[in-house]
């Protein structure tokens, strides 16, 4: 391959910006994590030798995995102190993930979420080989270890996984119907409504980050986690009264969510998660105003993984 200019430096690394935001956001579960992830990459991709580099898209992600690796190892430690539930920073998406129902999938709150309980080394492993589709060859190169250790990682991930996350989806068109009739019957305090579109042991995982008021414990069944929706159009929120407070319906991290906006701020995003049958199983309610950016830039990514 011919030594790159910087200016073809700049649009081959341009062309797979996407990708690699992609690979280290599902890594790292956080947009402002990625996004540095990606910076770092740039840089070491301008400093390289580029006349050396045959494959730019898997030399670029490779470099990314790594970085993205090493920066989860060391915000580790964050999660493991932090007040009340550590839920994913959300995102806005859009473009073809919402097609690609394995690519939506894989940037759910809800796997996110289930990727989080992996060592950091498993989880790099889990999303380059089953969402990338990355040989464990591959693989190795980009987290600087052995092919063996890399086949043992991708092993115990995918049955941790799969243990955790089975494998069923309620189609796309039943999960925005249902989603529809939450929002209206949230936002119109409807109980009943709500009771009815709830699975009984569903669950809601709050995050305030010890930053707003949220439950710091998961509230469990169908009765108590509607009648805690009934009443956000009949309480002050944050500091935010019901009139001031508007909702809308969005996709967040490949499926249907809800933002509520109050005051100028986003306040909160809400995503489901659903059983077989289109019942909401788990819902993720993010309020930490510190993961709220990514959504309030209002830039819907690409999460495709191609």
């Amino acid at each position: 391959m011919t030594h790159l200019s910087a200016d073809a430096g700049q649009q081959v690394f341009h062309q797979h910006r996407n990708l690699l935001f992609s690979v280290a956001y599902r890594v790292l579960g956080s947009a402002a994590d990625a996004e540095d992830a990606v910076q770092d990459a740039w840089i070491k991709w301008s400093a390289a030798d580029r006349s050396q580099v045959t494959d730019p898209k898997a030399y670029l992600t490779r470099i990314v995995s790594n970085l993205a690796l090493e920066r989860l190892r060391s915000t580790r430690h964050k999660r493991e102190t932090y007040v009340g539930p550590w839920l994913p920073e959300p995102i806005l998406t859009g473009g073809d993930a919402a097609e690609a129902v394995t690519d939506a999938e894989s940037v759910s709150m809800a796997m996110l979420v289930v990727l989080e309980t992996l060592s950091p080394l498993e989880r790099a492993v889990f999303v380059l080989r089953e969402v990338f589709d990355f040989s464990h060859a591959e693989i190795a190169e980009a987290v600087e270890r052995s092919e063996a250790a890399v086949r043992q990682a991708a092993h115990r991930a995918r049955e941790h996984v799969r243990a955790r996350r089975p494998r069923f989806t309620a189609d796309r068109s039943r999960q925005r119907d249902v989603t529809e009739r939450f929002f209206a019957a949230a936002t119109g305090g409807d109980v009943n409504a709500l009771m009815e579109l709830l699975s009984p042991d569903v669950t809601l995982w709050t995050d305030g980050g010890g930053k707003v008021r949220q439950a710091l414990r998961p509230v469990v069944g169908a009765q108590t986690v509607a009648a805690w929706f009934a009443a956000i159009g009949t309480v002050t929120y944050q500091g935010v009264e019901p009139s001031d407070m508007n909702a809308e319906l969005v996709e967040i991290n490949g499926g249907p969510g809800m933002v509520f906006n109050g005051l100028g701020r986003v306040i909160a995003t809400v995503t489901f998660d659903f059983d077989a049958d289109g019942r909401i199983t788990a819902i993720h309610n993010v309020a930490n105003p510190d993961k709220l950016q990514a959504v309030a830039d209002g830039t819907a990514h690409d999460m495709g993984t191609q």
